[in-house]
């Protein structure tokens, strides 16, 4: 149910039983680093009700300092994670678990762009069914066209994705002003 191996892309239909796999891990996540942590969440499209996604639990942990974070690096290896550094995205640590992989980490600042942005699609989507389906679409053909590219993949859904947090944030000013 969970699972990918590196450099493939496969999409699933949408499973209930992710939610309890995030949430079994956000539980040892928490024995594990609570101390440094704000919040955790269960973002990507797997967080989604009804999203096809790549079976790849994503978790964003929320933290107040980046460097002081890197004191989470060692216990979440523990864990069974293998620390990717920032892995593109800037002040971001990164981990992957599993071969084939099981669940990423994306551990940012809480008042960073990336941890926003994450949890802003995330709920987007789950609120408006149809852009849900639009992106589900979109997914599908990218994993049609690169089952073996994932950089290609995720490149090719950068547009739309922008084009959702842009449409988020227009709506959560007007629910803010009004």
């Amino acid at each position: 149910m969970i699972g990918l191996e590196k450099g493939f892309v496969r999409l699933i239909p949408y499973h209930a039983e992710w939610k309890r796999i995030f949430e079994h891990e956000k539980s040892c996540l928490q024995a594990a680093i609570g101390m440094y942590v704000l919040d955790i969440q269960h973002v990507g499209s797997t967080s989604v009700p009804q999203m096809v996604a790549k079976p790849i639990i994503d978790i964003a942990i929320a933290v107040r300092n980046f460097e002081e974070a890197r004191a989470c690096i060692r216990p979440i290896e523990d864990l069974g994670y293998e620390y990717r550094g920032e892995n593109g995205i800037p002040r971001r640590h990164f981990f992957a678990k599993g071969n084939p992989r099981t669940h990423h980490i994306h551990m940012n600042e809480i008042d960073g762009q990336d941890w926003k942005e994450q949890i802003l699609f995330r709920d987007y989507l789950t609120r408006n069914r149809q852009a849900a389906q639009k992106y589900a679409a979109i997914k599908k053909e990218l994993a049609r066209r690169y089952p073996t590219d994932r950089l290609s993949y995720t490149d090719g859904k950068g547009a739309f994705i922008k084009s959702v947090l842009q449409l988020a944030r227009h709506e959560r000013e007007k629910e803010q002003a009004g």
